[in-house]
């Protein structure tokens, strides 16, 4: 939101007038970028209303998400909505491609624009080689942005911005940032891929399903036993691929002083409920720190965000600051939740408990029965100290109970109506045949709106004024909060409302167009050059598996390139998955490098490789 210029009168407590200028003093004067995910139309809409600068939305086609694509006309009303507020809408069009499919997806990009979206998330290199109109470009972390080579390489081929690998520390973030000048995006809030994103291929290699297809399996949130060379059982039935959800929330300051300037959430599968709460929760959180936003408005909610009270597998801030705590979480990959407390007797209809939090008729609890197996059920009655589960088979005395669903505050958000206004103001004066009413926002754009009437002396001065400023700021169902009217007449004046309503109405829809003539635009500019790609050779990892995507690389140095996995090259006793997420050092079994073996219920056997200097694993299927 850049507003500068752009100043309004404002009377102070002693009630004379100071200059209130509306551009705020960000951090490192970065502009920061709070982006959220969009399931659907819904939840692009309430991400907006909720206080994102800007949505990502999958395409109908060609989405990392399958499950989550949306149609044109949908992405369309999402701009539309979002573009009131100078609010971004960025679309996913970012698996790998097949050549029958390169036609079909340059026509869906040019489509994409004309409705006006703000840039596109792209994962496959040969869309660089199509003829698409100009439209700003966003290298997805399905590429592997983890070097200052490859970011800069990026940023030489036309990107306007890439989605940083979530596995970089705070160091590896500030060098890539001192290396280049594209804008750089990292993940905030939400799920985490066990394995480096586009370099995983176990889904692939275990039933067909690539992620770089849009079609991930999450075999990484599968049960696994864990056995060692002798063939001894290490660890049975646990989840050992499956990581904790990530927060930073107490580390955007850092993260920004490091070059990041835009935030984003995870979850394009999540609900409203999701989506509202942890955009409440950030926005919050940025307007602590006084940065400067890239979207118009403020946001007016109804409730207290939590991000414990939706969706999560417990927090990890991941590898920010290198190798600490334990980022792993085998017992299950739901949500556990808040805990309850510690069953002190159990009975065919009640159990008896001394909560620790208060409970409520209608919460979800869950439990892990005798035998390690997470359980659920719902809370039918709640009586002094006594709870009547559904479901209450295999809870125990000594059955520590968590609530993974808060009725109540789930009930705040679904009737929850977030109001995202635009502070405007508001100065009426007289024109040779009538009135005409100014407005200027808080964004600095202006419009005026002239209205013929007769010019009749007030018989009440004070009350017509009054009348006149009460009118005037009735500016319900529209996206202004009018905070203050000046009346600037040669003396008072009777103005019937019909008159205030359509000045009122006129200007306001005059400063609509304004703001839309002025909205920052993004534009792709044309980078066709031989910059050379870090690398001369491409082995199957590089992902290219059409034509364009081979003529791409060629063109940029690349001597040899291997075809994509997804070509249908056997996986066997190859390498599917890379990580830093180490599984000795989770389970305390640091010291020694011998590899170790997964095994999954269906007989999948899984050979696990480590890098104990750089504190990391490699996957093999077997």
């Amino acid at each position: 939101m850049v507003a500068v210029g752009s100043q309004f009168e404002k009377q102070d407590s002693a009630g004379s007038n100071t200059t209130k200028d509306f551009v705020l003093v960000a951090i490192n004067n970065q502009v920061v970028e709070l982006l959220a995910p969009a399931r659907d139309l819904e939840c692009g809409n309430a991400a907006i209303d909720f206080g994102a600068d800007a949505v990502y939305v999958g395409a109908p086609r060609f989405g990392a998400r399958e499950g989550a694509g949306n149609s044109l006309q949908d992405i369309a009303r999402l701009t539309e909505h979002a573009h009131k507020y100078w609010a971004k809408v960025y679309v996913t069009v970012n698996t790998l491609l097949r050549d029958s499919e390169l036609d079909e997806a340059r026509q869906l990009i040019c489509d994409l624009h004309s409705i006006g979206i703000d840039g596109l998330i792209v994962q496959d290199a040969g869309i660089l080689e199509m003829d698409l109109p100009p439209i700003a470009l966003i290298a997805s972390t399905q590429m592997h942005n983890n070097t200052p080579q490859r970011v800069a390489f990026l940023e030489k081929v036309g990107f306007s911005r890439a989605i940083l690998a979530r596995e970089l520390d705070i160091d590896q973030i500030k060098t890539i940032r001192q290396q280049t000048e594209i804008e750089l995006e990292c993940f905030i809030h939400g799920s985490l891929c066990v394995g480096y994103s586009g370099q995983c291929y176990l889904s692939y290699a275990l039933g067909g399903r690539s992620g770089n297809r849009g079609q991930c399996a999450q075999p990484c949130r599968k049960s696994y036993s864990l056995y060692d060379a002798d063939g001894r059982q290490l660890a049975g039935n646990s989840h050992l691929l499956s990581l904790k959800d990530l927060n930073l929330s107490e580390h955007i300051e850092e993260l920004i002083e490091a070059g990041v300037s835009s935030f984003k959430i995870e979850g394009r599968l999540k609900d409203r409920a999701y989506v509202a709460n942890i955009v409440a929760f950030y926005r919050a959180k940025l307007d602590e720190l006084g940065v400067q936003r890239s979207s118009s408005g403020k946001s007016k909610i109804d409730f207290t965000p939590d991000p414990n009270k939706t969706f999560n597998r417990d927090y990890t801030t991941h590898f920010l600051h290198g190798v600490g705590d334990k980022v792993g979480r085998p017992q299950t990959p739901k949500m556990i939740g808040e805990r309850i407390g510690t069953v002190r007797s159990a009975g065919r209809r009640f159990v008896r408990i001394e909560p620790e939090v208060e409970v409520h008729r209608g919460d979800g609890i869950c439990f892990f029965d005798k035998n390690g197996e997470m359980r659920g059920s719902v809370i039918n009655e709640v009586y002094e100290g006594m709870l009547a589960p559904d479901k209450p088979k295999g809870i125990e005395a000594g059955t520590i109970l968590y609530r993974n669903r808060d009725h109540e505050f789930l009930t705040q958000i679904k009737k929850s109506q977030p109001q995202r206004l635009i502070d405007v103001r508001l100065s009426l004066s007289e024109s040779a045949d009538g009135l005409v009413l100014r407005a200027i926002d808080e964004d600095g754009c202006e419009a005026q709106f002239e209205a013929a009437c007769e010019k009749t002396t007030a018989e009440k001065p004070d009350k017509a004024i009054e009348n006149i400023r009460k009118q005037l700021m009735k500016t319900g169902g529209t996206q202004f909060d009018c905070s203050r009217v000046d009346v600037d007449l040669s003396e008072p004046l009777f103005v019937p409302i019909s008159v205030l309503n359509a000045l009122r109405r006129g200007v306001l829809e005059e400063l609509g167009r304004a703001r839309e003539d002025r909205r920052p635009k993004l534009e792709r500019k044309a980078h066709v050059n031989n910059f050379p790609y870090p690398a001369e050779k491409l082995t199957f990892e590089g992902n290219v598996l059409n034509k364009l995507a081979e003529d791409f690389y060629k063109r940029h140095g690349v001597k040899e390139i291997d075809p994509a996995a997804e070509s249908g090259i056997d996986l066997i006793g190859t390498r599917v998955m890379t990580t830093r997420y180490c599984l000795r050092h989770q389970l305390d079994m640091c010291g020694d490098d011998a590899p170790l073996t997964l095994v999954d219920n269906e007989g999948h056997r899984l050979e696990l490789r480590f890098d104990c200097k750089r504190c990391g694993m490699e996957v093999f299927r077997l």
